[in-house]
């Protein structure tokens, strides 16, 4: 794991945002094992085979978790937002998300990298 991802993720002000953010950090880690981590236009992004597999990123009152790759999958309506090729997954204060559901949509994204 990249320190520089460790930091951003302690540096969050809200802690539940750091938590969430562990949280979607642990789900990249266990669904691409050889993933690369590391910071690029402020948030960390996941890479397999140099490649974006999905990125972090967080604003005043939400936590996102971007899933590249994604033309070829089918999201549950209303939760997700974006064009066909990135999926967004915005998360507030409060809300939680099904890790089955996102890791198999990650899973399932990063196949063919």
């Amino acid at each position: 794991m990249n320190p520089e991802v460790t930091d951003f993720i302690e540096a969050l002000k809200e802690p539940w945002q750091r938590e969430m953010s562990v949280k979607l950090r642990q789900i990249v880690q266990e669904v691409i094992p050889d993933v690369h981590e590391r910071m690029q236009y402020k948030k960390p992004h996941f890479l397999k085979n140099g490649k974006y597999a999905a990125v972090i990123s967080s604003s005043k009152d939400t936590v996102s978790f971007t899933i590249f790759n994604a033309s070829e999958l089918t999201f549950p309506n209303g939760l997700f937002e974006g064009p066909p090729e990135r999926k967004t997954l915005k998360l507030k204060q409060g809300q939680s998300f099904d890790p089955e559901l996102l890791s198999s949509l990650v899973s399932q994204a990063v196949a063919g990298l």
